[in-house]
């Protein structure tokens, strides 16, 4: 089972090599990956060039967005599971596509998703936000439910049988298309309740609340485009969800980074059990 990964960039040359070594370093070797640029005029394409053993493709050339970015990547895959995975966030582990390749195989599931982490844009070891996202139930879309983006891994013959991100929505095509895939099509999912991925805060439908105001907006064309309907509550809980994701204190690890080894990590004592299967220490 090959896993094709897909990191968006743009001026990306602060956070891309945390990125790239955070795929280095899995432990599960069937994997490809492709880094879409969108014609950055940093240093980003001078760091990508020095991992040639890691990264299969590197496109760099202008784009229409991070989502039009992503499409390219997906057309261009070739892998039986497609993840997408920022070039501002990063795996916590090296065993994560170990996880998710196990889960596929296990469940039968047509996608398979996990928990994440909201990190400081300057200290990846600071967590401002826990994203417990549950077990899988349909009905919780309604509830303003969704899993996070870069921990949802999807069967490349599921883009292709339902179709890529919808370029109309500037800030919430991730979410048109997880209600597209779990809601609509009823594609099934299995969770992994760990942390596969840290993302930095300051996303694009993150930044501000006038930005989240918009993305706000674009949820309920997500429902309209699909021809379903939503409570009258869902968009209101979807952004309420959050707040209880900067009180969660889960099991966490500690992280050690360093310049060229982003992940190299201990576990506390109360995790060990949890992970020993994954042989990490």
């Amino acid at each position: 089972m090959k896993i094709s990964i897909v990191t968006p960039a743009f001026n990306s040359a602060k956070t891309i090599r945390h990125t790239i070594e955070s795929v280095a370093r899995q432990t599960y070797s069937n994997v490809e990956y492709i880094i879409v640029d969108g014609g950055s005029q940093d240093a980003t394409a001078k760091i990508v060039a020095q991992y040639p053993d890691v990264v299969d493709l590197f496109i760099s050339e202008p784009d229409h967005g991070v989502y039009d970015a992503m499409n390219k990547g997906i057309r261009a895959a070739s892998g039986d599971i497609i993840a997408i995975l920022n070039s501002d966030d990063f795996y916590i582990h090296s065993h994560v596509l170990a996880q998710i390749a196990t889960t596929f195989q296990e469940s039968g599931a047509d996608s398979v998703y996990g928990d994440l982490q909201y990190v400081d844009q300057h200290n990846p070891h600071k967590v401002i936000r826990h994203w417990e996202s549950g077990a899988f139930q349909r009905r919780s879309f309604l509830a303003g439910w969704m899993p996070p983006h870069p921990a949802f891994f999807v069967k490349r013959a599921i883009y292709q049988r339902h179709g890529l991100f919808n370029l109309s929505l500037k800030s919430s095509a991730d979410y048109e298309l997880m209600l597209r895939f779990l809601y609509k099509y009823q594609v099934s999912a299995a969770y992994v309740p760990d942390v596969l991925v840290r993302m930095r805060v300051g996303g694009l439908s993150n930044a501000t609340w006038r930005s989240r105001l918009r993305a706000n907006r674009e949820d309920q064309a997500a429902w309209k485009i699909n021809g379903i309907k939503p409570r009258f509550y869902t968009t209101i809980l979807k952004p309420l969800r959050k707040l209880r994701q900067f009180y969660s204190h889960p099991y966490q690890r500690s992280i050690t980074f360093s310049q060229h080894h982003p992940e190299n990590f201990t576990l506390k004592k109360n995790e060990s059990a949890h992970l020993q299967d994954f042989n990490l220490r």
